[in-house]
């Protein structure tokens, strides 16, 4: 194994501002993915209403966030997975390139936050500072005492030839410091600090075929803390927050894991991805399309592994005028409930973050055109094919927003004819989502056994059916609230019930209960004779339904 440090192995583009180029004069592709990877740098950073005293807002850092492996592994090692919400201490990537030209090259950046707390001083009658959480300098500004962030990333560019005889390993941590801000008027200062990160990358490659590799590229948090016992507020300080990976190079192609070809497809079934998902990151859904080879499947010259699933060609919407840290959130829907934070509000907002600043105040000055398209945008629009005579229905039913559009329906009552039989509440079922065009996250349940739990038409005439797990713990509970899977019956495949042995019937041997027979005399009244005889006792011949208990009479 070779190690050096980042800019060792071929030359490396130093990483900050500015268009980088690659050897034959065009742009690179991760400037195509900087919008995206920003988006997820900073997802969840700081939410809606933006205020340090938000309850949202005092548990952060939930995605890629890798401590030190002491810390993580005090209670037990962690257990793989490629969602990147869990903690660790490590993240692997695994995916396939064709390799196009003999001195193929390839690229990686690896990018994630450094913790810096920001700590609030005042300044004393001595000219001694003390720490406070909360300061209001004479021009009226407050200064709140809060962890902020710093973006940090590292490049390496290595020759495959180098990397298929050994891995390469550098160094991408960052350095540790102090920076001090003093206040207007000498009321106080702020103290930034930040710890040292101790982390490395390891990439290697493996070839399967003479035109065709595996590579990995595994990033771990080499440093410790003093106490594994440490709380989860201190530790964040010596770790990598919503780490990430850019993958390029040249004269390679990357292969899409959500998408392959089929003649890959084994080979992409053995990918380990371990806390993050890479997908094919650059163009848009349209060029990606057009990339199809002729054995299907996806492809593309640079790659997005995530902490967070997303498609492959993920994009940020052009009408979104600027990041709101909350990217599953509707940009319409935030910025009109920031723009209705009260002036205290907005003031602890801007003393929060610095980018919680940046958003108010891109929020307090947007044009109103700017505001429009945040309503909404049609991007598949289509040439509507030459209506063609259809008898007439029957019955015609309401549209879908008139009233008694949903009479008829009953989702835990209808069925559905899927491979002749009919799939309804109850059915068992095999999930076999569509590899082409399915949702990521769907693709991970892919042969998992569920049984339905309704059948749901849409507005548009579709028909989904909601299931839940068999092998979740929680599908109980998913059921109690509602919270279902949706998949296409054409992506169901129906389970035959074993049929059930019906067990034999043997009825129990009835004895009736004993009962004692007493003589019974009866006065006599006039034009009556006396009558002796027997009766069962009163507890006998009383009723169920006239028992005292039951209210009868």
């Amino acid at each position: 194994m070779s190690e050096g440090p980042a800019g060792s192995g071929m030359p490396c583009a130093v990483t900050g501002g500015g268009a980088e180029e690659t050897s034959d004069g065009g742009p690179c592709d991760f400037e195509q993915l900087s919008a995206v990877a920003d988006a997820v740098l900073y997802e969840g950073y700081l939410l809606y209403p933006y205020r340090r005293s938000s309850a949202k807002n005092r548990v952060r850092w939930q995605f890629g966030v890798l401590f030190p492996r002491d810390w993580i592994e005090s209670e037990g090692p962690v257990v793989p997975g490629v969602s990147g919400s869990a903690d660790s201490w490590y993240q692997q990537t695994e995916c396939l390139l064709r390799i196009r030209r003999p001195d193929a090259s390839v690229r990686v950046r690896v990018r994630y936050l450094q913790v810096q707390c920001k700590q609030v001083q005042e300044t004393g009658r001595d000219g001694g500072h003390s720490a406070v959480e909360s300061l209001r300098t004479d021009d009226g500004t407050v200064h709140l005492t809060f962890d902020e962030a710093v973006p940090r990333e590292a490049d390496v560019t290595m020759c495959l030839d180098d990397l298929l005889q050994e891995e390469h390993t550098v160094p991408v941590g960052a350095a540790g410091g102090v920076d001090i801000e003093p206040l207007p008027g000498h009321a106080g200062r702020l103290v930034r600090r930040r710890e040292e990160l101790r982390a490395s990358t390891t990439v290697a490659a493996e070839r399967l075929s003479p035109d065709l590799c595996r590579l990995r590229v595994r990033t771990s948090n080499t440093g410790s803390v003093p106490d594994p016992r440490t709380p989860r507020d201190e530790a964040l300080r010596s770790a990598l927050i919503a780490t990430h990976c850019l993958i390029g190079g040249e004269g390679v192609e990357f292969v899409s894991l959500i998408d392959p070809p089929t003649d890959l497809a084994v080979h992409v079934g053995r990918c380990r991805n371990e806390f993050t998902f890479p997908v094919l990151g650059g163009g848009s859904p349209t060029a990606a399309a057009r990339s199809r080879g002729p054995q299907g499947g996806g492809t593309g010259h640079v790659v997005l592994s995530s902490p967070i699933i997303l498609p492959d060609h993920p994009q940020v919407a052009p009408e979104s005028p600027g990041d709101l840290h909350d990217a599953a959130e509707i940009d319409e829907i935030l910025t009109l409930r920031t723009m209705l934070l009260t002036d205290e509000e907005k003031r602890e907002a801007r003393a929060t973050d610095l980018r919680a600043a940046e958003i108010l105040d891109r929020v307090e000055t947007m044009p109103p055109e700017v505001f429009r398209r945040l309503h909404g945008a049609v991007r598949s629009l289509a040439p509507v094919p030459p209506a063609t005579a259809a008898p007439a229905p029957t019955s015609e039913r309401p549209a879908w927003w008139q009233e008694g559009a949903d009479d008829g329906f009953s989702p835990s009552t209808d069925t559905v004819l899927v491979d002749g039989v009919a799939l309804g509440g109850g059915s068992r079922v095999r999930l076999r989502p569509r590899g082409r065009g399915a949702d990521a996250q769907d693709m991970f349940l892919a042969g998992r056994t569920a049984e339905v739990a309704g059948v749901f038409h849409d507005v548009d005439g579709s028909v989904h059916l909601a299931v839940t797990l068999d092998d979740d713990p929680a599908s109980e509970l998913h059921t109690w609230y509602g919270r279902f899977h949706y998949f296409r019956p054409d992506e169901l495949e129906p389970l035959e019930l074993e049929p059930l042995e019906p067990e034999p019937f043997e009825p129990e041997p009835f004895e009736p209960e004993p009962f004692e027979l007493e003589p019974l005399e009866l006065a006599e009244s006039p034009g009556r004779a006396a009558v002796t005889g027997s009766r069962r006792t009163p507890e006998a011949a009383t009723t169920d339904s006239e028992t005292p208990s039951s209210g009868g009479r």
